[in-house]
């Protein structure tokens, strides 16, 4: 490898990267090491008796949550809250079900042997694009804007009042001529600007891959902060942390798709759901499942959007936050708004995100591989819920 030029160039810089290098690799490597090996071999696909939703952020798995994955368990099966580092107690009888945006490593404080992980996947470009609009949001509800596109409508509404005065000296803004709303300068951070922000180079970019290998910044792992600093100064290494991510996401009960929500959604109720009430039904408790009888039809129902924005992070709906634009208005404004991104910038996201980018195309490539490894789940499934459907319509039938 040719670290000449690393620090500006000259022998002693290249002297001094390459060291790094050697250290970082050492690092990664037993990191990467012990992660494999801490992987147990086995069928992943069959529910334990904890199930650990690891949420990433920006690919409506809050919706997940609350519309599939809840409606299984009921409330009574979620694990209760905490006030220590943890923020649940697993040890409680009824115990089951927990969901946190904590990354992987959290198994190192749950009975792995006991515990079954399922997450949900979004393509790294349109989960920057949530991210950064999620952010400009946030930011406006301090202001008097719900949202992104209240803010741009303002900004509009300023231009055309100062229309032929010199906007620039009277409020000293650095106003943009420009349609596009990933770009109002006046407003908000840019895209441009947004992606290369330290914060979102540390935690956004990546996210997904560091979140499954248990390598954020809120990582339960001593070494994760060296490791995640190696791996952003040498991205080579990155494929250490790729396999890792990818070996964990074969070993997990279920795998989503914000893409493919439909499919991800009949697949978690063919796949979990069966199993979710046989557990229930052993425990000689029925709640939970009168639940579940319509959780195919209303969430294969569920569009694009609301996926995306259905559920906000303090659990308000866009319906609450937004006032004169409906939601499918507001998706079809970012549609466009994402239209306009420079191809340039569009490039820049994919680079910062080659991780997220391999680890996606590869939760794709075996989505179907993991329905066909283990269909006998399939079978349980139909035999499952027509049991359910039996308990709910006439309790005292026999199926």
């Amino acid at each position: 490898m040719d670290f000449a030029g690393v620090n500006g160039g000259g022998s002693v810089d290249a002297s001094s990267a390459e060291k790094d290098f050697v250290q970082c690799e050492k690092i990664v490597r037993e990191w990467a090491r012990s992660a494999l090996e801490e992987e147990i071999e086995g069928d992943g696909h069959t529910l334990q008796d904890l199930l650990f939703f690891l949420h990433v952020p920006r690919t409506g798995g809050r919706t997940y949550f609350h519309c599939l994955v809840k409606k299984v368990y009921g409330a009574a099966l979620e694990c209760p809250r905490s006030y220590d580092k943890l923020r649940f107690d697993p040890r409680k009888p009824k115990c089951r079900l927990v969901a946190t945006h904590d990354d992987y490593s959290i198994m190192s404080m749950l009975p792995r042997e006991k515990t079954s992980v399922m997450t949900v996947l979004r393509h790294p470009v349109d989960r920057v694009f949530s991210a950064y609009e999620f952010s400009v949001e946030v930011a406006s509800r301090f202001l008097v804007h719900p949202n992104l596109t209240s803010a741009t409508e303002l900004t509009k509404r300023i231009r055309a009042k100062h229309k032929g005065r010199d906007a620039r000296k009277m409020k000293g803004l650095s106003y943009v001529n420009s349609n596009d709303s990933y770009n109002v300068e006046e407003m908000a951070m840019p895209l441009h600007q947004f992606i290369n922000e330290p914060v979102v180079l540390d935690t956004v970019h990546n996210g997904a891959t560091f979140q499954v290998a248990g390598l954020t910044n809120n990582s339960y792992l001593a070494e994760a902060h060296d490791v995640r600093h190696c791996v952003q100064k040498f991205t080579i290494l990155g494929e250490h942390v790729l396999q890792v991510a990818q070996k964990r996401l074969d070993n997990m009960l279920f795998v989503g798709l914000t893409e493919k929500h439909r499919e991800s959604a009949k697949m978690f109720v063919n796949v979990v759901g069966p199993q979710v009430i046989s557990q229930i039904a052993s425990d000689s408790s029925m709640e939970g499942l009168s639940k579940i009888k319509s959780v195919t039809e209303q969430n294969s129902l569920l569009s694009d959007s609301e996926l995306d924005s259905n559920y906000h992070q303090d659990g308000t709906s866009d319906q609450k936050t937004t006032e004169n634009v409906s939601t499918e208005n507001l998706e079809g404004i970012k549609k466009n708004a994402r239209l306009l991104v420079p191809d340039t910038v569009l490039q820049q996201i994919r680079s910062l995100n080659s991780l997220d980018l391999r680890l996606f195309k590869y939760a794709e490539g075996g989505a179907q591989e993991r329905v066909q490894r283990f269909p006998r789940h399939q079978t349980l499934a139909s035999h499952c819920i027509s049991h359910m459907f039996c308990l709910f319509y006439t309790p005292v039938c026999k199926c």
